[in-house]
Order: structure tokens, then C-alpha cells, then sequence
């Protein structure tokens, strides 16, 4: 199976029909990576002869170079056999426009099908007419930048180009290893500290000149920054955890950036005005306008075998103290094992048993024992209050796998570092305040009325004025805003099948 983007690319380049396309053919024995967009550049350009001009050529090799620093091998796009000198000029001619359509469809939509590693994928793709695009930098000499003007614009792609650019520099350099021993608290003075320093500083996140040889407060929070950006606890203590990350190599960081700067190929230019965008590696939810982050609320995501699916959608209406209408496979799967065990608790839990009508059933009346394991016969679902799963809000945007952000009973579960705990839903710290932030453009809705909402402690639904972008993503290595970036766990072990994918050569 092909997860390369040709197909798909070429139906978005300009493509003619196969009647005209047929008219032309690139000369015996050359393979095209990109032929339908290529043989349709030419039989509507019949006499087009780009890459004869050596200067427009040589921009070409040079726009082709510039492929490494986003993580795409130029040899991929004919960049070593158009370097041959015995090349016939008919081959070069298509293989130069076949390496520019397939590189530049590359740079636009990705050089994988985002579909086929995420099948829940639904962001819109990037609508350029790339046969105009090419004819536009053969006009205005503008070739040898035209792939790299292609690439994403956001603030986050530009952040991994420069952290990618980094590593490569950091990767030419022996690294400074601090040898094994006892942890290195606050406070401690050794060689091996001195060692820990020039480590920290070779990582530019200790000012040059401070090896003292003390644990102290400059390089305890330098530990701090490395650890954040590692991905791990920021406690300033170097443990086994904490010396493995100084001892590493940059080469899997170099692979982790490569990946996540496919993954912004996969998104459009505008992901909105006003959106929601929830990293479920980062378990956070982050509320941008007009590209600026205004709010940042963390987040509990699906378990591993539950995996809270990556899609993207819109915000439509929010529900203040939701009723919980528990989805059949957890009726079965959770609350039938807990009524056995203790039938008590439907009503001390503030659930409510339905019969296939809708008829509420008095659960006391029920010999839950007698209903065999993996099968409920009723509708279960929980009232508002304190112990509802839900909480007191859930964010809805309308979707085919039922998720959407919600309240949750159990807030304890947030100070935790990892927390993929749920069934798939987004569980959301504060999420009252981000139901504020999402309705500050409905009329009639500031907090004093969602507050009121609240304290009658009945169901209360709320339609947007204008619907929110929701974009729930997988990205492992993210940007901050003081323009470094930080890496984190491959929580659902995603990275491997894009690393292997980005290394396969095109077919």
C-alpha cells in the first residue's frame, strides 16, 4: 500500500483530460513521479522548453537543495539524475518539471496521504494551481525560492525549519557526555557537574562561561529548560531519565521534527480567526484569534486503546449542566460490571434506566445480576450534578465519533503529567471559562448569564452566534512562544509510520 500523495497531487495540479494528455510523452526510459500533471503541463504547452535556459535551470537544482531544510530528500525529485551530464536535454526537460510538480505538491498538501496514517483526517487542503504557479516564477525569475515560498506560513512550521536547522548544526559537533553517577541535586559541586555545564551550554540553554562546577540556581534552571523541552519532569534534579536525554544524540530529534513538519503540510493556510486547537500529545486545548494563543487549558485524552481520533470541525453549541447519555458500548463494557457489584449506585450515582421506548424504569426493580455480561438492555444516563461525568459543561461539535470537550467530577486526574485516561472525549480543566471565551461573540451571553445558567442546575443548550474551528491534532514536537520548541511522548506510537514514510523513495 502507497501512501505517497501522487494520484491525489496530480488531481489537483491543472490535470487535462487523457485525451489531450496523450498527445504528448516524455522520451523512452524516463520515469515521471508525477505524470499526469507533467504530461498535462506540456500538452498545453506544447513548445514549452523551460530548463534549455542554464539560469533557470540552475535556480531549479538550487530550489531543489532547499527541500532538505523541511525534511524532504532532494534525490527524491530527480535531484541526482538531473546532475548528470549525459542526461539527453528531452529527459531533462520533463524530469525537471516532473521534480517540480512532485516537489511542489509535496510542499503543499504533504508528501504523504494524511488519510491513509490518520483516517479520521478532515482539515481542507490548500487549493493552489501549481501549472500557473510555475509559469509565474519562469516569468518573474523567481524559480530558485518558488518550492520554499510553498511551504506552510504558520508560526509553528517556521519554528521546526529553524529547530531542524539547529539540531543539523548541533549534530556536526561531539557531544559533551556526562558520565554515570549519583543524581546531581541543587547544591552539589563536582567534575561531573563542571561536565553537566558545558553540556547545558553546548545545548544554548546555559550562558556561555558558567562552569563553576556548583549546582546552582543558573544551571538548575537550565536542567529545567532541557527537561521541559525533552518532554520530561522540569524538577532540576539530573536522574537516569534526565542523563539518557543530555547523553542522546540529536538524530531522533532531527527525525521527530521531520515528521511534525509533515504534519503541518496536512493543514490549510487558515485554520480560522477564532479556533481551537487540541494537541492531544501536549493534553491541552489552546484558543487562538487572529493567530495569537489566548487561553490554554489542559486536557485529558483517550487511553491508548481508546484513542481520541484526529479530525477537524466546528463548534456549534454548548450545553451547560448536560444530562449524560452513556454510549451503549460503555453501558455494557462499565456501568452493567457496577450495578452488579453494587445496584445502589445508579441512584446514589444520579443515573436514570430507560426501556427501548424511552420509558423511565425503576431501577430498583431491576435484577441486574440476571442480564448477561456484554449486553444492557436499557438506556442509561446520568442527571446534572456533582458526580455527572460530563460536569457541568460540554463544548459540541457534531461529529461521527461522539467527541467533543466536557467537564469531568474526577479534576484531580489534571495535575498529572500524562493523562490519557478517557474514552476518547476531551476532558477540559476550566471548561466554563472556555465556554466564556467561545461565547464572547453570541450576544447576550457573557459570564454572568452562563453562571445563572449553571445555578439553575438545568439542562441549558446554547448556540454559537458563529460557528468555532475545532482542529484536534497528534503533534510531537511543538513551538513556544519564546520561539524555541519542545518535544513530547509518542503517546499512540504514531511517529514511526510518518518517519517511514517521509524516508521511502517515490514510486
Amino acid at each position: 500500500m502507497s501512501i505517497l500523495k501522487f494520484a491525489i497531487a496530480a488531481a489537483l495540479v491543472g490535470m487535462l483530460p487523457c485525451a489531450v494528455s496523450a498527445q504528448v510523452a516524455p522520451p523512452a526510459g524516463v520515469k515521471l513521479s508525477a505524470k499526469p500533471a507533467t504530461q498535462g503541463y506540456y500538452a498545453a504547452r506544447p513548445e514549452a522548453r523551460i530548463w534549455q535556459d542554464k539560469v533557470a535551470f540552475a535556480a531549479l537544482m538550487s530550489a531543489l537543495d532547499g527541500l532538505e531544510a523541511h525534511g524532504l530528500n532532494p534525490d527524491y525529485y530527480h535531484r541526482s539524475a538531473l546532475a548528470n551530464p549525459d542526461l539527453s536535454v528531452e529527459a531533462r526537460e520533463w524530469l525537471a518539471t516532473d521534480a517540480w510538480f512532485t516537489a511542489a505538491a509535496h510542499m503543499i498538501y504533504g508528501k504523504l496521504d494524511a488519510v491513509t496514517l490518520e483516517p479520521d483526517w478532515t482539515a481542507a487542503k490548500r487549493k493552489v494551481d501549481l501549472p500557473a504557479m510555475l509559469d509565474a516564477a519562469r516569468s518573474d525569475g523567481t524559480i530558485a525560492g518558488s518550492l520554499n515560498a510553498l511551504a506552510p506560513q504558520q508560526k509553528g512550521y517556521k519554528a521546526l525549519v529553524a529547530e531542524r536547522a539547529r539540531l543539523k548544526t548541533v549534530a556536526e559537533v561531539e557531544i559533551v557526555k556526562v558520565d554515570a553517577g549519583e543524581v546531581l541535586k541543587p547544591g552539589m559541586s563536582s567534575a561531573r557537574v563542571k561536565t553537566l555545564q558545558a553540556r547545558l551550554m553546548q545545548l544554548s540553554v546555559l550562558a556561555a562561561g558558567e562552569v563553576t562546577g556548583v549546582m546552582d540556581a543558573a544551571t538548575v534552571e537550565a536542567v529545567k529548560v532541557f527537561q521541559t523541552r525533552a518532554g520530561l519532569d522540569d524538577d532540576g534534579v539530573v536522574g537516569a531519565g534526565t542523563l539518557g536525554a543530555l547523553n542522546r544524540g540529536v538524530q531522533g530529534q532531527i527525525e521527530q521534527v521531520e515528521v511534525n513538519l509533515e504534519r503541518w503540510r496536512w493543514l490549510p493556510d487558515e485554520l480560522g480567526r477564532r479556533h481551537l486547537r487540541a494537541n492531544i500529545a501536549d493534553f491541552n486545548v489552546m484558543a487562538y484569534k487572529d493567530g495569537v494563543a489566548e487561553r490554554t487549558h489542559l486536557t485529558i485524552v483517550g487511553k491508548t486503546f481508546r484513542k481520541t481520533p484526529v479530525f477537524s470541525d466546528e463548534v456549534e453549541y454548548i450545553v451547560l449542566n448536560p444530562w449524560w447519555e452513556t454510549p451503549p458500548s460503555l453501558a455494557r463494557a462499565d456501568k452493567l460490571p457496577t450495578f452488579k457489584r453494587d445496584p445502589g449506585a445508579v441512584e446514589r450515582l444520579g443515573f436514570q434506566v430507560l426501556d427501548k421506548s424511552g420509558t423511565v424504569v425503576n431501577a430498583s426493580t431491576i435484577d441486574w445480576n440476571a442480564i448477561p455480561a456484554g449486553t444492557m438492555p436499557y438506556r442509561i444516563r446520568q442527571a446534572p450534578g456533582e458526580q455527572n461525568a460530563l460536569g457541568q459543561v460540554k463544548i459540541i461539535f457534531p461529529n461521527k465519533h461522539n467527541v467533543y470537550f466536557h467537564d469531568t467530577p474526577t479534576r484531580g486526574l489534571f495535575a498529572q503529567r500524562q493523562r490519557a485516561f478517557s474514552s476518547g472525549c476531551l476532558r477540559t480543566q476550566n471548561p466554563i471559562d472556555l465556554s466564556e471565551w467561545l461565547l464572547n461573540e453570541t450576544p447576550n451571553w457573557g459570564r454572568d448569564k452562563i453562571d445563572a445558567a449553571l445555578a439553575t442546575k438545568k439542562e441549558t443548550r446554547v448556540n454559537l452566534a458563529s460557528k468555532v474551528p475545532v482542529h484536534i491534532l497528534y503533534s510531537t514536537v511543538v513551538s513556544e512562544e519564546d520561539g524555541g520548541v519542545r518535544y513530547l511522548d509518542d503517546i499512540y506510537q504514531r511517529d514511526a509510520a510518518v518517519l517511514a514514510g517521509l524516508r521511502a523513495p517515490p514510486r
